[in-house]
Order: C-alpha cells, then sequence, then structure tokens
C-alpha cells in the first residue's frame, strides 16, 4: 500500500545555510502564554480593592473635636504628639481610608480649616473623625 507522502518520507532533513538551528528552549518558547489583554488584570485587581465610606460624626462627637482643637489652638506646643484620625480620599475611585497616626502640630489654619503639621502635611478639619491630645 503506498501512502500520499511516500515520495518524500526518506529523503534527508534540510538545514539551512544562513540561518543557524534554534535550540528547543527558543522554539518552546514560541508557544508560551502571553497576556492578550494588557492591563485587564491590574483593572481587576483595582476593582477588588477596598475602600471605606467617609463617616458622619455625630454632634457630641463634632462639640469635642471642636472643643480638642480650640484648646490647640490656644496652647500650640509643636513638641506633643497628638493622636488624630482623619480620611484619605482615594484617588482612583470612591471612598478612601481612615488613617491614624500621631502627629506634630504647627499650628490649626481656621482661614483653610486645616491643620498644619510641623512636617508641614496639611490635614483638612472636615476630613476630622477624632483627636486626642493625651
Amino acid at each position: 500500500m503506498t501512502g500520499p507522502y511516500d515520495d518524500i518520507i526518506n529523503l534527508p532533513h534540510h538545514v539551512s545555510v544562513s540561518h543557524p538551528h534554534m535550540p528547543n528552549i527558543e522554539r518552546a518558547a514560541q508557544f508560551s502564554p502571553f497576556a492578550a489583554l494588557t492591563g485587564f488584570e491590574g483593572a481587576i485587581e483595582e476593582t477588588a480593592r477596598l475602600t471605606d465610606d467617609q463617616k458622619d460624626i455625630s454632634d457630641s462627637e463634632r462639640e469635642k473635636l471642636d472643643a480638642a482643637l480650640a484648646g490647640l489652638m490656644r496652647n500650640p506646643d509643636p513638641k506633643a504628639d497628638v493622636k488624630i484620625t482623619y480620611f484619605v480620599p482615594d484617588a482612583r475611585k470612591d471612598g478612601g481610608e481612615y488613617v491614624t497616626e500621631r502627629v506634630r502640630i504647627r499650628r490649626v489654619d481656621t482661614n483653610s480649616r486645616e491643620i498644619i503639621t510641623t512636617d508641614k502635611r496639611r490635614i483638612a478639619i472636615d476630613m476630622i473623625l477624632s483627636l486626642d491630645d493625651e
């Protein structure tokens, strides 16, 4: 029985004169997977990243915060640490996160409604959740 390729089955394998033989590892790399949807994984991670909503504080908490701010305005002590919790809006999506840290307050700017720290950061008073100067 004769097959359709019987005339070429026993011919020697062609070897190129101008192109060197490709190593098997490089041949395998041609068939490795590639990122068809560039950036898609990052978009999924960004969507999955959770953010918090800014909380509304009660009138009694607002009064307590105002009293603490007034005390800081009367007696600014740049050497005293203050524990502050404030909201930082997320730059890429709705919401943000609450940050609690100890800072040294340089001054309270009532015109721009900001607290200015000794390291020149500005924290909006409207974003502050709690302030503890103990």
